[in-house]
């Protein structure tokens, strides 16, 4: 039966011309997708940028690109990209192999950008019609933490980062938290093991797709026990992230956010284009192609209201429209009681994803009886909030991995929220 429901892949070398580096063939949806969420589409071996011979096969694990079929907030059906690895370590705690489903962080918006693909090339540098691509595979460094503990990986691209017959609907609650879930579903598919222990991990971008998975797993994914999850610095409240980010470094992800948003509802597309600027709906253009790299070089300090009639910042925007004011209330993370125990990581001086946000869904949860464990992160004030930010992800970072392996091997965890 499952040999019946995937798709032979393209040749890995055809390759999709129009964006910054050549996407290959793979990531092309099919026409037609299956009907179950979860269900693989197509794949094919993953070359890995960092790995070595081994005597029993590659280190840290061999790798397999896949796409399966999820549903994206629109009820519709989407195809998504991601990665299945699976470690040469053996797990050492006995029982079936447990699972993490990695949600990376902000990559961009450009196809070029996706996880999967970083996992196979590493660093991507690359020019087309004079713009420049610049992405890191940065989440390796949690990959491969895991990998080399015995536990399974397997990444999501998100619906419309990598495939190409949609935009990227960053920081959408729904998308990104059923894109994790249904990420779980095509791994146990293409691993065989049917029950294992699973869990979530994620930072930033990734943080608020682990969040939003663990609250929706109840009613979208009852099949996908959630063991204990990991959510780092979760950009839960939009309303106050779009504050944090405007004018910071990372600029460019409001108008991945804002492409995102009219890509999700249509309807909102002319309320955005009444306050557009010629030099808005430019900046909108080109960030639909930029990786994270090239966003940070072309886009740094930039303030949103350089991109408006009028001067309004997108703050201003947002609260003189209710109907936009409407859809960012309801990507709000906390107003349901998550599965699993979760850690929640943040670091205290974070003024890019606010701290105040993501620690006020920790008290929303508690308040509904979740588990949850809420660990500060104290390091140094900086000057700049892309470095308040993005300290805590790699200071935090063993220690989450650790956290997370402790609770798929069994040993129980006790909520903070007292």
């Amino acid at each position: 039966m499952l040999v019946a429901l995937l798709i032979p892949a393209q040749p890995a070398r055809a390759e999709q011309a129009g964006a910054a580096v050549p996407v290959p063939a793979f990531y092309t949806p099919p026409a037609t997708l299956p009907a179950a969420d979860g269900a693989l589409i197509r794949t094919e071996p993953l070359p890995l940028a960092l790995s070595l011979p081994g005597i029993d096969g590659t280190l840290p694990g061999r790798a397999t690109r896949i796409m399966y079929k999820s549903t994206d907030s629109t009820g519709g059906p989407v195809a998504v990209t991601g990665a299945y690895l699976e470690p040469a370590a053996p797990w050492p705690a006995g029982g079936a192999r447990p699972l993490v489903v990695l949600a990376p962080g902000t990559m961009g918006q450009g196809d070029q950008c996706s996880t999967s693909l970083a996992l196979e090339r590493g660093l991507i540098i690359g020019t087309e019609n004079d713009q420049l691509t610049l992405s890191v595979g940065y989440e390796v460094l949690a990959i491969y933490r895991l990998l080399i503990r015995g536990i399974a990986v397997v990444t999501t691209d998100y619906p419309g980062l990598g495939t190409t017959d949609r935009l990227h609907t960053y920081v959408n609650r729904v998308d990104s938290g059923h894109a994790v879930l249904d990420a779980a579903r095509a791994a146990r598919i293409l691993s065989g093991i049917s029950s294992q222990p699973i869990g979530l991990y994620g930072y930033s971008q990734g943080g608020g797709a682990v969040a939003s998975a663990a609250e929706l797993q109840a009613t979208y994914a009852p099949d996908v026990t959630v063991t204990a999850g990991y959510a780092g610095a979760p950009p839960a409240d939009l309303a106050e992230v779009v504050g944090g980010i405007d004018g910071s470094e990372l600029a460019g992800a409001l108008g991945w956010s804002i492409n995102g948003f009219a890509q999700s509802e249509p309807a909102l597309r002319p309320i955005l284009d009444r306050y557009l600027s010629d030099a808005g709906q430019t900046a909108l253009t080109r960030l639909s192609t930029m990786c994270v790299g090239d966003a940070i070089l072309a886009y740094a300090g930039k303030r949103s209201s350089s991109w408006t009639v009028g001067g309004k910042s997108m703050t201003e925007v947002i609260a003189a429209e209710p109907a936009l004011e409407e859809f960012i209330t309801d990507q709000r993370i906390g107003t349901r009681r998550p599965s699993g125990v979760i850690r929640v990581a943040t670091g205290v001086f974070d003024n890019l994803v606010p701290h105040a946000q993501a620690r006020a869904m920790v008290a929303d949860w508690c308040d509904r009886g979740g588990r949850v464990v809420y660990a500060p992160v104290v390091l140094p004030w900086s000057a700049s909030p892309l470095l308040n930010h993005f300290g805590p992800l790699l200071s935090d970072q063993p220690l989450a991995v650790d956290w997370l392996g402790r609770r798929l091997a069994g040993s129980p965890a006790t909520s903070n929220c007292p």
